[in-house]
């Protein structure tokens, strides 16, 4: 029996990702890991949360998150 092969979700771009009840992509804004003891207190907030996901990357992302959107 040949039956066709179902994609996988990319299990690691889905921890960076989060996706809202109506389907749009969140992300994390680049930069909020470390180093940031030097960056103004206006820097460091526009790095926290998540952040709209610019329209290039919702296009390639439904590639890797097949099953989820």
């Amino acid at each position: 029996m040949n039956m066709p092969h179902a994609r996988k979700t990319n299990k690691s771009f889905l921890k960076r990702m989060k996706i809202t009840g109506s389907g749009k992509l969140m992300k994390r804004p680049p930069g909020q890991n470390h180093f940031n003891a030097k960056d103004s207190g206006d820097a460091s907030r526009q790095k926290k949360g998540h952040k709209l996901a610019p329209h290039e990357l919702i296009r390639s992302a439904k590639a890797l998150l097949q099953s989820n959107i």
